[in-house]
Order: C-alpha cells, then sequence, then structure tokens
C-alpha cells in the first residue's frame, strides 16, 4: 500500500505543527481523504483522534474555518495555501477533503 494517505502523514510541515501544540490549529484541507473519524494518530508524542472528516469546496471555506487552520482570517490562509503549493491558485470549485481533529485524552 501506498503510504502517501496515512494518517500519520496528514501533518508534516513544522511551522503547522507547531501551531497544533499551541491549540491554534484543528483542522487539515488536503486533496485526499487521510483517515475515518475515530481514527488516531501521534504527532511529535501526542496523541490526536479525527473528530469530523469531509468534503468542501474551497470557496465555501468561511473565516472560522481559516482559524480552525491556524490562520488569522480567510485572506491569510488563501494566501498561505497557495504560496505552499507553488503555482497552485485558488479554484473555488476545487473540493477538498477536511479533517478535524483534537487531543484525545
Amino acid at each position: 500500500m501506498n503510504d502517501t494517505f496515512e494518517l500519520k502523514n496528514l501533518v508534516t510541515r513544522k511551522d503547522d505543527i507547531k501551531k497544533i501544540k499551541a491549540g491554534k490549529k484543528s483542522a487539515v484541507r488536503r486533496s485526499n481523504r487521510f483517515g475515518e473519524v475515530g481514527d488516531t494518530w501521534e504527532l511529535d508524542g501526542e496523541l490526536f483522534v479525527l473528530v469530523n472528516v469531509y468534503q468542501q469546496k474551497l470557496g465555501n471555506v468561511t473565516e472560522e474555518n481559516a482559524k480552525q487552520e491556524g490562520y488569522p482570517n480567510l485572506d491569510e490562509y488563501i494566501n498561505g495555501i497557495t504560496s505552499i503549493h507553488e503555482g497552485s491558485v485558488w479554484d473555488p470549485e476545487y473540493k477538498v477533503w477536511v479533517h478535524e481533529f483534537k487531543a484525545k485524552n
């Protein structure tokens, strides 16, 4: 099996890991699905659980969604995503998988 879409690979960027550990990021949007509700994984020594997984068009991403992603507002989120994915544009019709999670106590 190709491990590209294994849950352990959902969050790999150091800046995102810092946001999660600081409680500033509780969602990740990706082109592919990385898990199911209830799945757990360890991130930097802490256990997390997926609490919601669903598809969303980029055009339906809200200010609140941007804050869940660890950004202060939607414009910053859009700029962040398009800068991470070089050459990409924000396509409001493009569907992504939303992975919402929390620390497992």
